[in-house]
């Protein structure tokens, strides 16, 4: 059995608990950088254990921290709430049943500055580790631990072959590849883990694609 010296001394993180104060940080860490459009507003929707005990463990304030680009290991964890009053941004926490969902479960609804919204829902397992389980109302799983390319396409026949041949010209290796869509020919979403840091002017050529409707790129996580 492998184990990791991190599986059993646990993460590098501001407590107290890795899985409701470390892991709730770097959940909303996370969706900030998969929102990646300003934004004035969270709502975060607590499932399970979250919802019992988030004001003892400190969940609250560390999804706070989170969605102000704090890492799970920042001191400043602890001031998140008055830092979030002087960046401008306000949040509520409320109650929430979600099927079939770990028990440290979060959907967090960003409001967004164009009058958009954009949701997230993920998980806490435990050591800090997390698994992003929706995007924008796509099934997904995504544990933010590789390079990623995030992109929102049209359902069109070879489109993801364009996709793929912008990564092999560049010589970026594909590690995992994701794939889902709401319905045949309508919007998808294309989830591309690397095994290296991935340039920003991947995204600029395949924002290009006329097919593509966005494309984000998660290289810190």
């Amino acid at each position: 059995m492998n184990i990791s010296i991190f599986d059993v001394l646990g993460p590098i993180m501001i407590g107290p608990s890795s899985s409701h104060t470390a892991g709730a940080a770097r959940l909303a860490y996370i969706a900030r950088q998969i929102v990646a459009a300003p934004f004035h507003h969270v709502d975060f929707f607590l499932h399970g254990s979250f919802a019992q005990t988030y004001r003892g463990h400190g969940t609250d304030k560390a999804l706070v921290a989170g969605a102000l680009g704090l890492r799970e290991d920042d001191e400043r964890l602890v001031d998140s709430f008055r830092m979030a009053e002087e960046a401008g941004l306000t949040y509520r926490f409320l109650p929430i049943e979600l099927e079939n969902a770990h028990e440290n479960t979060v959907k967090m609804v960003f409001r967004l500055d164009s009058g958009s919204e954009s949701v997230v829902i993920g998980s806490s397992l435990g050591g800090a580790q997390i698994l992003i389980t929706e995007i924008d109302g796509f099934p997904t799983e995504y544990n933010a631990t590789s390079p990623t390319l995030l992109i929102t396409q049209q359902d069109t026949r070879g489109i993801i072959s364009k996709i793929t041949a912008v990564l092999a010209a560049i010589e970026i290796n594909i590690g995992v590849m994701k794939l889902s869509r709401k319905d045949k020919g309508s919007l998808a979403s294309c989830i591309i883990e690397t095994d290296d840091p991935i340039p920003e002017e991947v995204g600029e050529i395949l924002a290009r694609i006329p097919q593509i409707h966005r494309v984000r790129i998660i290289n810190t996580y």
